[in-house]
């Protein structure tokens, strides 16, 4: 079972490599669920040997995509590529909440060469079964999941079945509100490939400053709790 550390700030970045994190979904913007991280964060990241994944959503909110959103997805996608990122985490619905395989072959032609996560758009899925087949059949390595749910507690069970259907023809990544006082419940009962987690708190950036924001921050403790919790 592997770790990712979901990064949205260069702390997070500098403590998964201090943990010896498997690797990181790259990101900013947290407090929307995560966009694009910036050419310069990606390229830290990269330099400071860490596994890097970037998540390539160009906005806040669903997932049905237009065509120009797609083409600066794609766009992203390359450039990652050339400054040597590990790998992806994308993921396009269609209006009616299937995925879009007509937006995923073009991901997976500009992609070629590095791994592919499907993000928890997976979520958003009005038949789990099916969708995971066309991910399965586009060579997708893995899916990040809560289980249909907003918490990953509360989607243990379809979670588990999730990890049955795949049958080891895809990774299921668990994550959504993982914690130090669920996460060795997830370990133990689920095993499944990976456990991906941000261990952030809310806090208050430049609280003196008037351009102060409520921002969600990386804990180095709660981080190093949870993966304690983890360990079976």
């Amino acid at each position: 079972m592997k770790f990712e550390l979901c990064a949205a700030s260069l702390e997070a970045i500098s403590i998964a490599k201090e943990f010896n994190f498997d690797r990181i979904e790259l990101c900013q913007n947290l407090e929307q669920g995560g966009i694009t991280p910036s050419y310069g964060m990606i390229e830290y990241a990269i330099a400071h040997g860490i596994e890097t994944h970037v998540l390539i959503r160009p906005r806040p909110g669903g997932f049905n995509y237009s065509e120009d959103e797609l083409e600066v997805m794609l766009r992203e996608i390359i450039n990652c590529k050339e400054m040597g990122a590990a790998g992806v985490v994308i993921g396009a619905l269609t209006e009616s909440g299937e995925i879009d395989e007509a937006i995923l072959s073009q991901i997976m032609t500009k992609a070629k060469g590095m791994e592919v996560t499907f993000h928890r758009a997976f979520d958003d899925c009005i038949e789990w079964e099916k969708a995971m087949d066309i991910l399965i059949e586009h060579k997708v390595n893995r899916i990040l999941s809560s289980g249909l749910s907003r918490n990953v507690e509360i989607g243990m069970p379809i979670l588990e079945q999730m990890i049955t259907h795949s049958a080891g023809r895809i990774e299921i990544m668990t994550g959504g509100g993982v914690s130090a006082a669920n996460a060795n419940k997830i370990a133990k009962e689920l095993r499944p490939s990976a456990i991906h987690f941000s261990g952030t708190i809310k806090f208050q950036q430049d609280e003196e400053s008037l351009f102060s924001e409520s921002v969600l921050k990386v804990d180095k403790a709660r981080v190093q709790r949870i993966l304690d919790a983890a360990k079976i």
